[in-house]
């Protein structure tokens, strides 16, 4: 039987894993599929996402990283704003947002089935 202190170092290690794991889920939203991703994953290996307001591009890369497992190389983010609409004949505002660009090494694929 181990030490208690070579336990307590694995216990917090599996609890720094949830937590990563957790915070990799809060950061990528979704992927945003839209004909100009589409287009953008074939020819620059890129691809969209819905990401959350407070996100960084170092969050966002790692969250690429553990959750797809591939490499970016490249970020951009781009601010959603908030637009005016009228639905059934109520007047109203869509949410703000920020989506990203994830560029990909040469090699790297993510599926969205």
């Amino acid at each position: 039987m181990a030490p208690k202190s070579l336990q307590k170092n694995t216990e917090v290690k599996n609890e720094r894993k949830i937590s990563l794991l957790n915070v990799s889920s809060r950061v990528l939203l979704r992927p945003r599929i839209t004909e100009k991703g589409s287009d953008l994953s074939h020819r620059s290996n890129a691809y969209a996402f819905d990401v959350s307001l407070s996100a960084t591009k170092l969050l966002i890369k790692k969250a690429v990283g553990e959750i797809y497992k591939v490499k970016a190389i490249k970020i951009a983010m781009l601010p959603v704003r908030a637009k005016s609409v009228f639905v059934r004949g109520k007047k109203g505002k869509t949410s703000r947002g920020k989506k990203a660009y994830v560029y990909l090494k040469e090699g790297d694929k993510i599926e969205f089935v």
